[in-house]
Parts: structure tokens; sequence; C-alpha cells
């Protein structure tokens, strides 16, 4: 069980003792603290919220809300949502900012508050500290009863996100409907059941050539959530099974993306980015931002393209810094998180459905074929948990002194390069595990690189 206050928001498991997990009174608490600050902002009285399809939702919903009315604050509720669209709703309600209730790639028993400043962009690390400044100190004041605030809601506000992925300028409409694509969705049992056929509809892809594998929105997520190949074995054989020409995978708030192909193998969710980027580099030139965990295919194609690449410390509100800093035309993270910044600052899958099928429609390839455009790495993916009081400085030191005389980057965690290859090392902004990502150009050097380095942080250990 446990609780995690990071860049990525208030996070924790349901049920158990209140500061440990993300229990009623933790998120009074951190609601409360949201609230006083985002007053402290502006005179602004209203806040959008919105919820993926887990089990805690409606729960930790009814508690928000009531939390905001008491501090004075209006609600606007979009129900089940996307974290994209409650990002976009922010600034299409002119609101102070908002919150999304959704532990995204976790499981089941984890929720969490997303918080958002009044660009619908989530709030900085400065901003943050002063967040749970607020919550530590308990210092947040309730208004008496004719202050409260008000509760509304509006479910439309989903279609008006789907309509600017549509009317986006380099998505092709026609393009995708004379492909007549035949899909497979896993929708993981929330909100990218709802919203990615009714974008898919949007762009003109047949009712009937749509498949939706766990499509009950009940948070009772029919495998592990997070994107990964391990727990897409499902998508893959449907895939294969229906003679389809893709298969569309989301996280539980639909901010991550992967594809798979026509012969049921993985596109790869690495290669999201690389594509739509690909594809967005041949109508504008720029710069393009990626994590530094994220794979170096995306340097390739934006050199190829004529564009200069720049890496970010790892987490969302990272990427988008850098982005604006390097005046960046497309950026994201490996995991399938897609930024397109003049649409707005946030990962959005549904914009990355919409640019990666217009660029597959135009490329007239089959996906196979559009993989087989791009350099091949290989990525090996692992992960150590971690016990109380872990001394992650003292870890860390002692891997930096044994690969002293391998280039290090120390601006999050530890990246260490290989001649071609590297290993990141970092600790999750989501989970209480340090991250151990290696790439290289074999599948069986990115797995051992991994290997060993799981192995000297357990000797630390």
């Amino acid at each position: 069980m446990a609780l995690i206050k990071s860049i990525s928001g208030i996070r924790g498991t349901i049920g158990g003792k209140p500061g440990e997990t993300l229990s009623p009174l933790d998120v009074v608490r951190f609601t409360a603290a949201f609230g006083t600050w985002l007053s402290q902002q502006s005179t602004n009285k209203k806040i959008v919220i919105g919820r993926d399809g887990r089990i805690s939702g409606e729960m930790v919903q009814r508690i928000v809300v009531s939390t905001l009315n008491a501090l004075g604050l209006d609600v606007v509720d979009l129900g089940l949502s996307t974290t994209p669209t409650v990002e976009m709703a922010v600034t299409f309600e002119n609101a102070a900012g908002g919150i999304i209730l959704t532990a995204s790639h976790n499981p089941k028993e984890w929720n969490a508050l997303k918080l958002l400043n009044g660009k619908g962009e989530f709030i900085s690390g400065d901003d943050g500290a002063k967040v749970l400044a607020i919550a530590e100190a308990d210092d947040f004041s309730f208004v008496g009863v004719d202050k409260l605030g008000s509760y509304t809601t509006n479910e439309n506000l989903l279609q008006q996100h789907i309509d600017a992925v549509v009317n986006y300028p380099l998505v092709d409409i026609a393009a995708i409907k004379k492909r007549k694509f035949k899909i497979v969705l896993d929708a993981i049992n929330s909100t990218g059941a709802i919203a990615v056929p009714l974008l898919l509809k949007a762009l003109g892809v047949a009712a009937k050539d749509i498949t939706v594998l766990n499509a009950e929105v009940n948070g009772k997520f029919a495998h592990n959530p997070e994107p990964l190949p391990q727990h897409l074995t499902e998508l893959c054989t449907e895939v294969n099974k229906q003679n389809a020409d893709l298969g569309i995978a989301v996280d539980p708030d639909v901010d991550r993306l992967c594809f798979v192909c026509e012969d049921g193998s993985l596109f790869g969710e690495e290669y999201t980015l690389v594509a739509v980027a690909d594809y967005i580099l041949q109508h504008r030139k720029g710069n393009t931002v990626s994590n530094m965990s994220s794979t170096r295919a995306l340097k390739d194609v934006t050199i190829k393209n004529g564009g200069e690449y720049f890496p970010s410390a790892v987490g969302e509100v990272n990427v988008v810094n850098k982005m604006k800093e390097v005046n960046a035309v497309i950026g994201g993270e490996g995991n399938g998180g897609i930024i397109v910044p003049d649409l707005h600052y946030g990962r959005d899958a549904l914009i990355g459905i919409a640019l990666f099928l217009t660029h597959l429609a135009k490329e007239k390839k089959s996906i196979k074929q559009l993989r087989n455009t791009y350099p091949d790495y290989f990525m090996s993916k692992n992960k150590i948990e971690l016990e109380k009081g872990f001394d992650i400085k003292k870890i860390f030191g002692e891997i930096k002194k044994k690969y002293k005389n391998n280039p290090i980057n120390t601006e999050d965690g530890l990246k260490i390069e290989f001649e071609k290859d590297w290993v990141h090392l970092r600790t999750s902004n989501t989970e209480p595990i340090i991250r151990i990502y290696a790439e290289s150009n074999f599948e069986t050097t990115a797995d051992n690189i991994a290997k060993r380095m799981m192995k000297d942080i357990s000797e630390v250990m």
C-alpha cells in the first residue's frame, strides 16, 4: 500500500490508514490544498473535474466535489472522461484549473488526483510543492453556508475534444475513410471504450469495422492496464483472428497509445511517437522532444526530416517545458504519449490515433510495412520494487562510481552510455520502484544490460 506525491499528482492505493494510502481523509486534504492554492492564484472560482472508469472513481469524485464546493469553488463535472479531454475542457470552460481522477496505467487498487493549472496543463514542480505545503500544514479553511460552490455536469466536452481532433489541419478524414480500416480496440474496461469508438466513427471508420475488447466500463481491468507487450496478447490474437488492419490499445485514462500490426505483432509503443512525429515533420519542419527514457529512433527520424532533437527529464510537465523552450512541433514520451502543442500541451491518445491513421492511409502501406521503414532498436523495460526506508542516493551513488568511466547524465536519475547502447535508471513518479530501461540494436544486448544493472542495484540494496 502506498501514497506517492510527485509531479504526476497525488497517487495511492485505496483502503488502509490515512497518510499511508489515498484514504478519504487524504483525498479531502489534498483536494482542499489544491483548491486553496487555486483560489490564491485567481478570483476565478470555476474548476473542471473528470474521471476514468476505475472502481473507486465515483467514490473519490463525490469527496472531491464536496470538498471543492466547501471551499466555495464551482465544479464542472465531466463524469466518465479522459485525461486529455479534461485538459482541453479547462480552456473550453475558461476554468481556473482542473483535477483528473485517474491512476493512469496503475492497477485497479490505485487512484490519483492529477492537478491542472488554468492552461489545462499539469502544475509545475514549484507549484506542486506549494500545494503539498498547504496540505502538510492543513492551511485551508472552508466557507460558510451562503458561499458554498455550485455543481454542474457537462458531458458534451468529450465531443468538443473529438471535434477539435477531427478538425486539426493535418488530420485527413477523406484519406482515412477511403482506406476502410478494420480496427480492433482494447479499451481495458475504462473510458477508452467511450471515447475511441466515437473518434473512429468521426474519422470515417464504419461502425461494423470497429471491434471493442473489454468494453464494459467497470474498472475491473481484464489485464494489467499498462499497455505493454505481455498485457496485450488478447488484442494481438484478435487482430490476427479477424484479419483486421490494425489493433489499438490505450491505458485507462486514454493518454497513452500503442498499435498492433495486421499479423498480430506489436508496432512497439516506443514507435507510436516516432511514426506520428515522422508524419508531422514531413509537413512542418521543426524540433522534437522526448524524455531520456525514450527510443533514439525519434532522434533519427527528426534528423532525417531536417529538425533537431532534444531530450528532457521524465514526466509530462518536464517534456512540455522542454517543448516550449525549444519550440518543438511534436513531442511526447516513449510510453506511447503524444503531445501536439498547437492542439494542447498534454499527452493525447485521440489526436495520436487520428494522425497515425492519416499517416498510414496516405503512405498506402500496411501497418507492418510502415513499421519496417523505421530504425530497429530494442528496449528492455524493467523495474525493481523498493521497500520503505530505501536510500536512493546511496544506490545511485554506488552505480555511478562503478561506471565512472562511461558518459553519465544525472539530470533525471542516471543515464549511462555504452558506445551505441544506453541504460536509464530512475525512481518512478507513480510507483515505489526503480525503473531500468536499456536500449540497443540487439534485443539480447538490451536485456543483458538491464539484467546487469538490476544485479548491481540488488547488490547495493
